[in-house]
């Protein structure tokens, strides 16, 4: 009796538990539908892959690929630093078709909505066009093989003449491969794996929140202010130009801190672009880039050229590579390549292990524990409402493996056959050799970025300047060999990463993955003819285009053409004690990376980081103080009101970088139409000046 009163008893809670437990599920199931993005969209029916891919959504992506690919340009050839433009191709396609939109539905002439998988499309196709800017290498390796960059390196006899038409046959030789690369992976990446991409999902949250009604109304607001910021950039842009009618001449001269400064690049240009740029790079990006410049022109340049006549011949001029230009440019390339191998080292390090984990555990668990999943069990073997409806519609268009492995192969024995035409000295079977490699490498680089938003692009493409260069040898055009080898392998590995960031929208706003995959192909092809047509313009109309000291100096573009000269000539060109600090800096990346991951993150946000550290080393400060203005301004806004600033800063922001880059085309029309500024203000120290009036007075 006494036994089956217990078992009574006990059973009583068991099953109290059970009813709190189902109650639960419940409660999590209510909040799970509250949460939910796909329940708004419900009732919208997604759009076939082809009805995805309308005529409207590729001619506003040709419109704003020329805009997007002029901003990149402008910044890739003044200090290299390149803010994620996502945001504003998104916002930008959104505004432009919503528009012709109205339009036609108040003209009773619209056929099919506007989507948000349209809107993708978009986004998608503007992103892959103005990224050739970039992985086309016109501010780095490309240019590097120009007879204006080699004149400033040790080596002036190897280089390539720049034009038009072999530019945009290497660039559609090379630029579709890290497409086909990483297509079957697909799946493996953003379902299997759920690596986080935070870029791709942002852009995912901004273009979903567009669509319903709440957020159509503040991407309202943000495309006045968008619009508003853009108006008085372009303004300023065009006012400033008045005033350059000579060298060093106009706000952009301006010796704000004083002229000693100004003679050691301190000062603030009135840079709308870095204003800008400042407000989208994180606070620690700028703090960095400042630090640099403060360690460099603050103190060591000046330390450096103390012991000029001792360390170097005195009669060397400032732009000399054996003289102090040598220091400035060696030494912050030793700090890329310190700060480059050891992210190269990390992320292929997690990568292995993220695969051996997903490998050894994969009847356990489908996340990574690398990708800052939970490893509960229970909560993995439950998808949500939304997690079903996307990996549904994600794994209905497949594209076929045969299709991506037939393309691969093809477009790889097009690029070996036309390759050594455009570039002699780069064999077809060091091609071969790279394209072996490179779906492992580009494979590394996607995987990598989705798990740390970080493409390590330029690290892969500066392995293979090492590689070919130093196999190729100087007597056999190593330099123009390594400098085209990191051309192909910084395609591949770029474009890859960039799709599976496409994937990742796509997948969380239900666009077909072949409809990504298309939008990559047009935007690809759109990129490698609008790309070199920008860049061939810049290099018209400015004369001392990749000059130090000039408007566009083109820092990435000299870096390149040294390290590719290190790699084929070894440290015998070093300037004296060059080699000694170069390995102290070299040292001192990998010290203050590993410091910065063994911290953690609470106190690792604030070390700087040794890659945005080393792009004053060679051009000065007075970008970074551009950019920390922008901070600042982003800092005050947030303290005053963040939920607005959070909102409305990127795309102030956007507004900023987008007139004052549109600006630089009416600038260059006007250089090659031969139009010159009328007026040249400088300014000069008294003394200076008092000369000046005395020789007018005579």
């Amino acid at each position: 009796m006494g036994k089956n009163e217990r078992e009574e008893n006990d059973f009583g809670p068991e099953n109290q538990n059970q009813e709190e437990e189902e109650e639960e599920k419940k409660k999590k199931q209510l909040k799970e539908e509250e949460l939910s993005v796909e329940r708004i969209f419900e009732n919208q029916e997604v759009p076939s892959w082809r009805k995805q891919l309308t005529l409207r959504a590729f001619v506003v992506s040709f419109v704003l690929s020329i805009l997007f690919s002029i901003i990149v340009m402008k910044l890739n050839l003044t200090t290299g630093i390149i803010p994620s433009l996502n945001v504003s191709a998104g916002l930008l396609g959104f505004f432009f078709v919503k528009t012709w939109t109205k339009l036609l539905h108040k003209s009773g002439l619209l056929r099919q909505p506007f989507t948000r998988q349209e809107n993708t499309v978009i986004q998608t196709c503007v992103v892959a066009s103005s990224g050739i800017a970039f992985s086309g290498g016109f501010g780095s390796y490309l240019f590097a093989m120009s007879e204006r960059i080699a004149k400033q390196s040790t080596d002036t006899l190897d280089f390539k003449k720049l034009s038009l038409g072999w530019i945009i046959g290497f660039l559609f030789v090379v630029s579709f491969l890290g497409l086909f690369s990483v297509v079957p992976l697909r799946k493996i990446m953003v379902i299997d794996f759920k690596l986080t991409y935070p870029s791709g999902t942002a852009t995912a949250h901004l273009i979903n929140s567009f669509h319903t009604p709440q957020g159509a109304k503040l991407a309202k607001k943000q495309v006045r202010e968008l619009g508003k910021f853009f108006t008085f950039s372009f303004i300023w842009g065009f006012f400033q130009w008045f005033y350059t009618a000579g060298d060093n001449c106009g706000f952009a001269s301006f010796p704000s801190l004083g002229l000693k400064a100004f003679d050691n690049r301190f000062f603030f240009d009135f840079s709308a672009t870095y204003v800008g740029v400042g407000m989208i790079c994180p606070y620690i990006v700028n703090i960095s880039v400042l630090l640099g410049g403060i360690i460099s022109w603050g103190l060591m340049w000046p330390l450096i050229e103390d012991r000029k006549g001792d360390w170097y011949s005195a009669d060397l001029s400032s732009g000399s590579m054996s003289g102090i230009q040598g220091y400035r440019v060696f030494i912050a390339i030793a700090m890329i390549l310190g700060d480059g191998l050891y992210n190269f080292i990390k992320v292929l390090s997690r990568t292995l292990l993220g695969l051996f984990h997903q490998l050894r555990y994969k009847d356990v668990s489908s996340e990574l524990p690398v990708a800052d999943h939970s490893s509960d069990v229970s909560s993995q073997s439950q998808l949500s409402y939304d997690d079903k409806r996307r990996t549904q519609l994600f794994l209905k268009d497949q594209i076929p493996i045969m299709f991506a492995v037939g393309g691969y192969v093809a477009i790889a024995a097009i690029s070996m056959a036309t390759l050594p035409h455009i570039f002699h000295q780069l064999k077809w079977y060091y091609i071969f050799v790279i394209y072996i490699f490179a779906p492992a490498l580009a494979f590394c680089n996607a995987y990598g970025c989705g798990l740390t938003d970080w493409s390590l692009a330029s690290t892969y493409g500066k392995l293979a300047i090492f590689i070919i260069g130093a196999w190729a040898g100087a007597a056999h055009g190593g330099v123009l060999a390594g400098l085209a080898a990191c051309g192909v392998m910084m395609n591949i590995v770029s474009t890859a990463s960039d799709l599976m960031q496409d994937f990742k929208t796509g997948y969380l706003t239900l666009a077909s993955p072949r409809s990504m995959f298309v939008s990559q192909i047009i935007g690809t092809a759109m990129g490698c003819v609008i790309s070199p047509c920008v860049f061939w313009l810049f290099y018209k109309a400015f004369n001392d285009l990749g000059q130090p000291g000039s408007q566009y100096p083109a820092p990435n573009a000299v870096v390149f053409r040294n390290i590719v000269l290190l790699g084929v000539k070894g440290f015998s060109s070093l300037p004296k004690n060059c080699l000694v600090l170069c390995y102290v800096f070299f040292g001192a990346a990998i010290l203050i990376n590993l410091i910065k991951d063994l911290v953690g993150k609470k106190w690792g946000r604030f070390i700087p980081l040794p890659m945005a550290m080393a792009i004053p080393f060679y051009i000065g400060s007075y970008f970074a103080i551009d950019m920390c203005v922008g901070s600042l301004i982003l800092f005050v806004w947030e303290k005053i009101n963040k939920a607005k600033a959070d909102a409305l800063a990127p795309a102030v922001a956007s507004g900023l970088i987008c007139g004052d880059g549109i600006w630089t085309l009416p600038a260059s029309i006007l250089a090659l139409a031969g139009v010159k500024p009328p007026i040249c203000m400088k300014f000069l120290s008294r003394g200076n000046n008092a000369k000046v009036d005395k020789f007018l007075g005579s």
